[in-house]
């Protein structure tokens, strides 16, 4: 029971104070900006090492700067005027032939990012489906392995490996804030997350607008994969949903 919990005169508790569960909205941009989680997210950014974005910061130069410039930089992100800087956009090659996009977002930006990631990331895992282990807390790639060998154990014999192509190429952005919305209702942290989304890429000195898709490497990948993979497969034309629901599936992207 509560510890607001009131007694009536009559020595019996008062239902009507029992405090109700709180709610993971409830000041949440303050939260992702705490100290405690800003502290969390920068040990996290500085642990990843990562090469330097459009501004050549890096990551040893950081501190010197975030002791200095921290306390603007959280006001304008409370007063929703703080603006992301584009991602910087380098090729690196696939194991399989060819090279795939990859977007290194400032310093300053992976630490807000990570501070997002973090406070959201409770909210949406919950519901995210059993069969998903990319970008998990206590999930892995390793553990999507040892589930498939499971399935095998059990005597299934054929496995089909597919990929989305050009998944984060052509996420639609409307649709991602479609499902980010209907967990996160702090109107200011979507705005934000928005912002991340249409800050654009750096290509060789030139800006390139960002109307789709979400750069590898940027803002919360855990959170724009699974809720809208969900719904672009469930969705998907090429599989018949009765078919679909008799697989054992498993992704991590």
């Amino acid at each position: 029971m509560s510890s607001h919990d009131m007694k009536n005169p009559n020595g019996g508790v008062n239902m009507g104070h029992v405090m109700e569960p709180p709610d993971p909205n409830e000041h949440l941009l303050e939260r992702i900006l705490s100290r405690e989680n800003m502290l969390k997210a920068w040990k996290r950014v500085k642990a990843n090492k990562g090469t330097v974005g459009v501004d050549k910061m890096s990551i040893a130069d950081f501190p010197e700067y975030a002791r200095t410039h921290w306390d603007s930089i959280r006001d304008s992100l409370l007063a929703g005027s703080y603006q992301p800087l584009p991602v910087r956009r380098v090729e690196i090659p696939k194991a399989t032939g060819g090279t795939r996009p990859l977007g290194i977002p400032t310093v300053l930006d992976r630490l807000i990012q990570q501070a997002i990631y973090q406070v959201l990331m409770p909210i949406f895992d919950p519901n995210f489906s059993d069969h998903s282990y990319g970008f998990r807390p206590e999930r892995s790639a390793h553990d999507a392995v040892y589930r498939v060998r499971e399935y095998i154990q059990e005597g299934y014999r054929i496995a089909v490996d597919m990929d989305l192509s050009k998944f984060f190429d052509t996420v639609d952005h409307d649709v991602l804030m479609h499902c980010v919305a209907q967990k996160v209702r702090d109107k200011r942290v979507l705005r934000l997350i928005g912002k991340y989304l249409r800050a654009g890429v750096m290509v060789s000195g030139r800006l390139q607008k960002t109307r789709k898709g979400v750069p590898q490497g940027g803002l919360c990948k855990a959170l724009h994969n699974p809720p809208y993979a969900k719904l672009a497969i469930m969705q998907s034309k090429s599989l018949k949903l009765p078919d679909f629901q008799r697989l054992h599936w498993i992704y991590f992207a």
